[in-house]
């Protein structure tokens, strides 16, 4: 049975992930992989195949696409290559999905962050692309800890700034990496269908599942009592 409207109603803060949750990235993520396996004198991927491998990092996803056996100075000259092409294109497709702008309108008034395995600088200039980066307090990347999700790490220190228990707080994203973060830490965690990773959040399920974000507002709100 899903939840009710209002279930959520201790929530204090939320932090999102990017990619797969606020932004749809696919498209580009996929261009730059292929154009950094070009560069490597590599055969380009189906793209279905590279969204599989979203999710943990630059590093990792470039890793991926050239197979776990890459050597060390390979991987790090196409990593090199991928954020310099990927800077130069990671607007170029990229777009809110659905929802999402109805979402944070409607969140305003909580304390909001951001939280991605993606790198900080490249996080940042596409929320300011896509005009909602006002909405969030703080942003912070891949490589803004020691760690990435899903290690606590950066969801505690978030919530540690806004002053927010981990019971009153809600990590919202749309894989396995996101809902394992959100227990690790603590947190509640909301999941979405319509991401990178929403195979993954059948064996994880987070607890509350939505298809467009939109929908997250009245969960959050505090239940109205029926009138005599």
């Amino acid at each position: 049975m899903s939840p009710a409207a209002g279930s959520f109603a201790q929530i204090r803060a939320l932090v999102f992930d990017l990619d797969g949750t606020l932004i749809d990235s696919k498209l580009d993520l996929a261009l730059a992989v292929n154009a950094t396996l070009a560069s490597a004198g590599r055969a380009e991927l189906p793209h279905e195949r590279i969204f599989g491998y979203v999710g943990q990092g630059a590093m990792r996803l470039v890793e991926r696409a050239l197979g776990d056996a890459v050597a060390p100075d390979e991987l790090e000259r196409a990593h090199e290559f991928f954020l310099s092409y990927y800077r130069a294109h990671m607007l170029d497709n990229t777009t809110l999905y659905p929802g999402v702008l109805e979402c944070l309108e409607a969140l305003a008034g909580y304390p909001m962050a951001v939280l991605t395995n993606k790198p900080w600088r490249f996080s940042r200039e596409i929320l300011e692309g896509l005009g909602i980066a006002r909405y969030f307090k703080e942003i912070y990347g891949g490589n803004s800890f020691e760690t990435k999700k899903p290690d606590p790490f950066g969801m505690l220190a978030i919530l540690e700034k806004f002053g927010v228990s981990p019971s009153r707080a809600m990590l919202v994203g749309d894989s396995d990496v996101d809902v394992k973060t959100a227990r690790n830490a603590g947190a509640w965690a909301c999941g979405v269908t319509y991401g990178f990773g929403a195979e993954t959040l059948k064996e994880f399920p987070p607890d509350v599942l939505l298809d467009n974000l939109a929908a997250l507002p009245p969960y959050l709100e505090e239940p109205i009592e029926d009138a005599p």
